[in-house]
């Protein structure tokens, strides 16, 4: 019979890659990159394959001065090895995710034993918001791994009686983390409580241990200098004022600026602790109440391990918390350590009669819904027209995962914990396997791009106002376009003006862009995605207030490889 029990005393790591290599990589191949981040960092890794230009990240010829190019460089290696794009995207986000459980799992069997190591992997895998981070393209996943690296050297370190090259390896892994994304050192954050924990250490340190500590800094400049310097080196040589604009912003305003002062994403200081923590770090976030009462008999009790990580998980919450500017997906670097401070309590936690009753009411809850949302597309005629798109039935997967997971938690009705990792999973395995596949098409601009090879004759131009990665990924001929950061309104003009200035050329855009020069009557609708329709208009459309209009702005070029 299955039980709690025989789960809580599991220490086997290959059972534990196993069940994650299956849950992450549900999926693979069987969709591609969906918007907002995962076109721009495909079509990025796409371009520096096929232009040979790996050192400054591009996208459709323009640079992209927002990020260090760490991530997308996983993809297009992953290019490179597979030859399709639409499995290379996942790949860097599935690897950190599988290896950042493997940190978690010694670090728990280190520090406890291997039975809460491999809980502790266990439970990282099922908090979903590391889940979600390790099935999907962006930045997160891997510099959570960098993160963890790092904060697993520093442990290894100051608390399995590690030597000097632990240390040292915190902080290398740390720069890894800041070239990756800037929030990399908050590997670093877990030195703070340690000032506390090894007071003793640090007071009764030789010369030759504060000379070895000060070591550390140069590790971390060795890892950032891998990228730093060649780029700095390129751009000082290059005199280009574009490089040196990259430079300057992916120094000072995706840095500093960005987390002091950000301009988007601006939420309220407690926004993490009430609209991100309590559903994404599910189920783990179901039993805090409890945990904080035993980190806090932990704490009386002098136990370095849990003073040391819970006090870093709140250093890295008030991190992000003081800046202005929040996202949800931030925090992810927190779930590794919060994983391992619940690992080791899990099994006295289930002796209770609430936790257990809340993980096994999250379960039942989650069928619930899933049923109640399959009814609601099977006799709603407003929903099912906006669901016409996902296919026949689009009521189906939700009805099968809603039957799935009620079933699941009869089953295991006296096995709580089971009850929802097992949820859990089946919930990944049919969204990654099935809901995906349906949702693919309306969540890409393919059709669109489709279209538009077979509405312009080869050999014509064609100009994409209004810029969006994920129709330059999809296209299928050469395409025009303007900077991303240029106004809708200054936008329309110069596609206005472009479109006239030569016989053969035409204009692909969303409609509030192109109906303000462009007849809307005399355009045609190529499909409707990412909430807007998408029109195609030749220099005949031309309003008369847009005609005799001359270009002022060169449009980017880009042609897509084979």
């Amino acid at each position: 019979m299955v039980n709690d029990r025989a789960l809580l005393n599991q220490t086997t790591l290959g059972w534990l890659l196993l069940i994650a290599l299956v849950v992450l990589a549900a999926g693979l191949g069987m969709r591609d990159p969906w918007p907002a981040d995962e076109p721009r960092f495909a079509l990025i890794a796409k371009e520096m394959v096929e232009s040979g230009q790996w050192l400054f990240p591009m996208r459709g010829g323009e640079i992209y001065p927002d990020k260090p190019p760490m991530f997308m460089w996983g993809i297009a290696l992953g290019y490179l090895l597979t030859g399709s794009i639409k499995v290379a995207f996942l790949l860097p986000s599935l690897l950190a995710g599988l290896l950042t459980i493997v940190l978690v799992w010694d670090l728990g069997r280190r520090l406890w034993n291997p039975a809460v190591g491999f809980m502790a992997g266990l439970l990282l895998l099922f908090t979903v918001q590391f889940t979600l981070q390790a099935k999907t393209a962006q930045i997160d996943a891997l510099v959570t791994f960098f993160i963890t690296l790092g904060v697993y050297g520093f442990v290894r370190f100051l608390l399995c009686g590690g030597g000097w090259r632990w240390y040292w390896l915190g902080w290398f892994a740390a720069g890894l983390g800041i070239i990756t994304k800037g929030v990399g050192l908050l590997a670093l954050l877990i030195l703070i409580p340690a000032l506390w924990t090894h007071r003793e250490q640090i007071r009764a340190a030789s010369r030759a241990d504060w000379l070895k500590g000060l070591a550390g800094p140069l590790f971390l400049l060795l890892a950032i200098g891998s990228w730093l310097v060649p780029m700095l080196l390129a751009v000082s040589q290059s005199g280009d004022p574009v490089l040196q604009a990259y430079r300057d912003n992916i120094l000072l305003r995706q840095t500093v600026t960005r987390y002091a002062n950000s301009w988007h994403h601006v939420k309220p200081f407690w926004y993490y602790l009430t609209s991100v923590i309590p559903p994404f770090w599910l189920p783990l976030s179901l039993l805090l109440p409890w945990l904080v009462v035993a980190w806090r008999k932990a704490i009386q009790g002098q136990d370095k391990r849990i003073i040391l990580l819970l006090g870093y998980l709140v250093l890295v919450v008030l991190f992000f918390s003081l800046s202005p500017g929040k996202r949800g997906v931030y925090v992810t670097p927190g779930t590794p350590v919060l994983a391992l401070l619940t690992a080791p309590f899990i099994a006295e936690l289930l002796l209770r009669r609430w936790p257990g009753r809340l993980l096994s009411g999250l379960g039942w809850l989650l069928g619930i819904i899933c049923i109640g949302g399959a009814v609601a597309l099977a006799f709603s005629a407003k929903l099912a027209s906006k669901a016409g798109e996902i296919g026949p039935a689009p009521w189906l997967p939700l009805l099968a995962m809603g039957a799935a997971l009620l079933v699941t938690n009869a089953l295991l009705r006296r096995a709580p914990l089971c009850a929802i990792l097992t949820s859990l999973a089946v919930g990944w395995l049919i969204y990654s396997s099935w809901i995906c596949v349906r949702l693919n098409d309306m969540r890409t601009p393919q059709g669109v791009m489709t279209l538009a090879s077979e509405r312009v004759p080869a050999g014509d131009e064609l100009l994409l106002a209004g810029f969006k990665e994920q129709h330059l990924l999809f296209s299928k001929q050469p395409l025009k376009h303007y900077s991303y950061q240029m106004p809708d309104e200054q936008q329309a003009r110069e596609a206005a003006a472009w479109v006239a200035a030569a016989p053969g050329r035409w204009v692909l855009g969303a409609a509030d862009l192109m109906e303000r020069c462009f007849e809307p009557d005399r355009m045609d609708n190529l499909g409707n995605r990412h909430r807007t329709d998408w029109l195609l208009a030749r220099a005949d459309a031309l309003k008369p207030v847009c005609q005799g209009l001359t270009p002022q702005i060169d449009p980017f070029s880009y042609t897509p490889g084979p």
